[in-house]
This record gives C-alpha cells, structure tokens and sequence, in this order.
C-alpha cells in the first residue's frame, strides 16, 4: 500500500520526468546536437536496458508483445520527428490531447457511453486543438503538428494494449526491448545512407537521460504512484504535464508563451479534465 505522502512524492517526480522528454528531446534536436534516428534508437535501448535491469533485479521476466513494440516505435520515431519544429510545450499539449481523444473515443466506439459532462469536456478538448491548428502566426507547423498527432495516436493504441496485460513494467520492459530490435535495423540504415550525420557527446547524454531516466524510471515511478491514485485522479493530474514541459522549454530554450498557446491549453485541459473525471478504471502512463 502506498501512503499518501508517496503518492505525492511519486507523482510529482513521475510527471516531472513526462515533461522532460519533451524537454529533453528539444534541446537535443533543435541545434542538431543529434539527429532523429539516433535519438529515437538510443533513447529505446537506454530505456530497454534500465527497465530491464530493474525487471530483472526484482527477478521477474519481461512481457509484452510485437504488436505493443511496433506501437512503442511509431510514438518514439513520430515523436523525435515533430520536435524539430515543434516548441517544447506546444508538443506537449498535442501529445497529450491526442493521447487522450484516441483512448476516450476508443472507448466509444466500444460501446462506453459518456455523460454529458463528459462529452462536453470531449467537445472543448476536440475544439481547443482545432483551434490550435488553425491557419496564424501562432499556429504549429502542419506537419510537425501532424506528427506529434501521430504519436499521440501510437501512445494512445500502446496504453490500450496495456490494460490488463501483466505487471506493467515487465510488459514496458519487453516492449522497449523488442522496440530497439526493430529501430536498430531501420535506423541503422538510415545512418549508413547518410540521411544524417554522426551524434555529438551532448546528443547522445540527452537521448541516453530521455531513454534510462525520463522514459525508463519515469514509468516504473509512475505505474508505483497509480498504487495510491484512483483513475480519475491519474487522468486529471497528468494535465500538469503539458505546463510544466512548456515551463521547461521557457526557462531552458527562452521558448515564448503565446496567447493561442494559453487559451487553448485552458480548453483542451479542461476540457479533458472534465472527460476523464468518471473514468473507473487506470491504464498505462497517458502522457510521454
């Protein structure tokens, strides 16, 4: 049992690490400190490596499935793709809207039906990204927006697989694993052919902290804080993760904090606060 004072603690570091993928991945791609195939390969075997290690310190096999691997690096490739452009916490809220919309309208076409709230609180989500989006200096680029979408899309298909598949770590665990087996092939090829060029030191620290430390650690804390969270509790304080990433890039990357950015966090977070507060059940770490 986890006591409250844990779950405090363990939440707060957990979506502390969340954010700082996004961080991380920023501050490594957007100066070409290394490119995006090195970074997604070294930040899934740095990743399958710690988890490993702590699945296997607690003398348990890793799990999990193709299928799920496959998933884990549409998210990771899609992921790196979309920080080249991206800001720091306007990727973040993508994300983490579109993590959210493909679980819950999942979710609908399974038969769940939401309340009115709820369906508000999806609408106001739907329509805050819209508007995010639309046509102005302060939009996204399309296509890195695209891809953050994409990935969200992937995260979210990777948490429903999740649900009732095992321990979860062991499940992450083999997924990251059996993700790096097929990265290292498919970027492996793209170094050769020269569509990049060779990883600095710096790029490789950030990829290796982003894969062992905010990735790797940062699931085995979260999925020991859901111990002590209920569902609706996990889905709502994962709405911290997109500020504090867009806090990060601020104070990290002098990244500015625009109006459009403002307004529609406040909808899109709110509005997914209101969708997920009659969740019954948690899933895997919606936010990355």
């Amino acid at each position: 049992m986890v006591s409250i004072r844990q779950t405090i603690i363990l939440t707060t570091f957990a979506l502390i690490a969340f954010a700082g993928n996004s961080v991380l991945a920023r501050l490594a791609l957007v100066d070409g400190a290394i490119g995006v195939g090195s970074y997604t390969t070294i930040r899934l075997l740095s990743g399958a490596v710690v988890l490993a290690l702590i699945v296997g310190v607690r003398s348990s096999k890793t799990s999990g499935s193709w299928n799920g691997a496959l998933a884990l690096l549409g998210y990771a490739a899609l992921f790196s793709l979309a920080y080249l452009e991206l800001s720091t916490g306007m990727g973040a809220l993508i994300l983490f809207a579109s993590v959210q919309i493909t679980m819950i309208g999942w979710a609908f076409l399974r038969g769940e039906r939401l309340g009115l709230i709820q369906s508000l609180g999806v609408l106001a989500a739907v329509a805050g990204l819209v508007w995010l989006l639309l046509p102005g200096l302060a939009r996204p680029d399309p296509l890195a927006a695209a891809l953050m979408i994409g990935s969200g899309a992937c995260w979210g298909v990777y948490s429903l697989m999740g649900r009732g598949g095992g321990a979860p770590t062991a499940v992450t665990a083999g997924n990251f694993v059996r993700a790096s087996i097929l990265a290292l092939p498919l970027f492996g090829a793209w170094l050769i052919l020269g569509s990049e060029t060779s990883p600095s030191g710096e790029g490789v620290v950030l990829a290796v902290a982003s894969g062992a430390l905010t990735s790797g650690l940062g699931y085995v804390i979260w999925y020991r804080a859901l111990k002590g969270l209920s569902a609706a509790r996990a889905g709502i304080v994962q709405l911290l993760v997109p500020p504090l990433a867009a806090l990060g890039g601020i104070i990290l990357l002098s990244e500015p904090l625009t109006g459009r950015f403002i307004i529609a966090s406040a909808m899109i977070l709110a509005g997914i606060a209101l969708a997920v507060s009659k969740q019954r059940r948690a899933g895997y770490a919606n936010s990355k």
